[in-house]
């Protein structure tokens, strides 16, 4: 196989193939394990480093995927009609970017080391769970390097969004643009490869509860609880 024929492969075929196993691999698991859409809480089991680390990791993660879609979706000649300057938006995208990032790292390294400390919780892991869980945290890190190098190197700062970004978009109209992920820095590639194994092996393992995030629970009417014993409105509780 030759470069050119390799970099097809990677950046041009293989995103389209991880899709659809997270495509396929989700309606498979639904269609025979629907009540396996859980993350099987392991709270009973240890709930200290739990109560700080998942929200940690589970809020950071929100910032991290919207500075993603931020970055991959919005091009460069959209931020320049509403005037941010590229000195403004790489700024912010640092600052928020980097600590949304290390925020994330830090809840989940609180999580792993809980996996791996405490007895119960290690027993009830899953085969999945010894694959993904650190394929997770090499997809963090190699953001937070990525993002890191910007600030190591100013001289030499790669703007994704020039490259990166394009290749991203370019996946949407069935045109991978190959060479413009090809010429990225080794981070940035690495980066995407692992996030496209991730997303390979998001719907066989507990990652998969992310497709079940209970939103209509905002926005549900109360339900009122009353007494038997007609104590009337004083003694009405309301819950979701």
């Amino acid at each position: 196989m030759t470069q050119t024929h390799l970099q097809i492969a990677l950046w041009g075929v293989l995103p389209y193939l991880a899709l659809a196993v997270l495509v396929a691999g989700t309606a498979w698991r639904y269609r025979y394990d629907r009540f396996g859409f859980t993350t099987r809480s392991s709270q009973l089991h240890e709930s200290r480093l739990l109560r700080i680390g998942a929200p940690l990791f589970h809020y950071a993660l929100f910032l991290v995927i919207g500075g993603h879609v931020t970055g991959l979706l919005v091009p460069e000649s959209l931020t320049r009609r509403l005037r941010i300057s590229e000195a403004q938006y790489h700024a912010v995208a640092l600052t928020v970017g980097g600590a949304a990032g290390l925020a994330a790292a830090l809840g989940l390294g609180l999580l792993l080391y809980r996996r791996l400390r405490v007895p119960p919780v290690r027993r009830a892991s899953s085969r999945s769970d010894r694959l993904t869980l650190p394929l997770l945290a090499l997809v963090l890190l190699a953001g937070l390097t990525a993002t890191a190098s910007s600030v190591t190197t100013p001289h030499k700062y790669y703007d994704y969004r020039l490259g990166v970004a394009v290749w991203f978009r370019s996946l949407f109209t069935l045109d991978p643009d190959v060479g413009a992920m090809a010429h990225a820095p080794l981070v940035y590639r690495l980066h995407a490869l692992l996030a496209l194994a991730l997303f390979a092996l998001w719907p066989f393992s507990r990652l998969v509860h992310a497709f079940t995030v209970p939103l209509g629970y905002v926005v549900r009417p109360y339900v009122v609880y009353r007494s038997r014993g007609g104590a009337g409105a004083h003694g009405a509780v309301m819950d979701r």
